[in-house]
């Protein structure tokens, strides 16, 4: 990396607002009929569903909001595009509904003294932002909520368990939290245009911690090779009875901008050593992200992003146990229905 771009990179991450929320903030309920270690680790993962990311989202995993400033028209050189610099933020009107697809697949070998069970999960849901105000200042209240989730899943030697939230009554054990969280207000925040929350309250009974909403933009303007961070510290629980916090941050980096689409990597750092810790890295693999989202400039919204990742752990939770977490996150941009449309539905 040249030496501007260092100057660049360093100076967008000192603009980042700091804020302690994932991209991707769904979480809720548990995977039925697993073992312990399988329920710890895919059965938080299976209900990220349910709450909201980036995002988002980003993940959470997807805001909506101001346009960037592209720069100027016409032929660029090189030296130009390279140099070229970018607005990213939010911009929501009240009424706007902002609705994503969301699909989730899981797989966690869990190998114990030589028997092993894999667990796999999958489940899609619609996600619904409704903007309820912008005041004069620009701050965005929208009240996040889940249209409907059709869970399923697999564990070895048991029998498949499914259940769809728009023809199933009565959810079958484990998921009975689900039909409780489906199509009412879950999360009510207030941001600012850079995606910085300055309120947050949970609206539905049973809410667990908070997460990250939305994806942190930088205060200023940068170009294609920046990067900038936020804290996103975890508290893990110990078997001694304890818990520790771990320093970790999401990092983000504009890798390319094509016809007004920006994509935006994204990777989790744990700052905290935790190599000789199996315990801890056990718990720290469900909530590490790594992959790309892609940001419409024109449009000044997330239209998409994919979370893969593949970790091993190994010595939890005795020295001859083992662990294979695969899990791949994608949400996508749906078409927002018709005004008139929505209005007969509430009526």
């Amino acid at each position: 990396m040249g030496r501007t771009a260092r100057v660049r990179e360093e100076r967008a991450l000192k603009s980042v607002p700091h804020a302690g929320h994932r991209v991707r903030d769904m979480t809720m309920g548990g995977t039925p009929r697993m073992s312990h270690l399988a329920k710890s680790f895919a059965g938080r993962r299976l209900t990220i569903i349910l709450a909201i990311i980036l995002p988002w989202l980003l993940h959470a995993k997807l805001a909506v909001v101001f346009g960037a400033n592209s720069g100027s028209a016409g032929d660029t050189t090189q030296d130009q595009r390279e140099h070229q610099q970018y607005l990213l933020r939010y911009r929501f009107k009240p009424g706007d509904q902002v609705r994503t697809k969301v699909v989730h697949q899981a797989s966690v070998r869990t190998t114990i003294e030589g028997t092993s069970q894999t667990a796999k999960t999958i489940s899609v849901s619609v996600k619904n932002w409704k903007i309820v105000d912008v005041d004069t200042e620009g701050k965005i209240t929208f009240e996040h909520a889940v249209e409907f989730v059709d869970m399923k899943n697999d564990v070895t030697g048991r029998e498949t368990v499914s259940y769809d939230s728009r023809d199933d009554s009565d959810p079958p054990a484990g998921f009975e939290d689900v039909v409780n969280r489906v199509g009412i207000p879950l999360t009510r925040v207030v941001m600012d245009a850079t995606g910085k929350i300055h309120q947050r309250e949970e609206l539905a009974a049973g809410s667990t911690a908070a997460t990250q909403l939305v994806l942190p933009l930088p205060e200023e303007k940068i170009a294609v090779g920046s990067a900038w961070t936020f804290p996103d510290d975890v508290v893990v629980q110990l078997r001694s009875g304890t818990s520790r916090k771990i320093k970790c941050r999401q990092r983000f980096k504009l890798i390319s901008v094509e016809n007004e689409i920006a994509k935006i990597s994204i990777a989790t750092q744990i700052l905290t050593p935790i190599r000789d810790y199996p315990e801890i890295e056990a718990q720290l693999v469900q909530r590490e992200s790594e992959g790309i989202i892609q940001f419409d400039l024109r449009a000044g919204r997330v239209i998409a992003q994919q979370i893969d990742l593949d970790r091993r752990v190994t010595g939890y939770p005795n020295a001859k146990s083992s662990m294979h977490y695969r899990t791949r996150f994608r949400e996508t941009l749906l078409p927002t229905p018709p005004r008139t449309a929505q209005r007969r539905q509430s009526e």
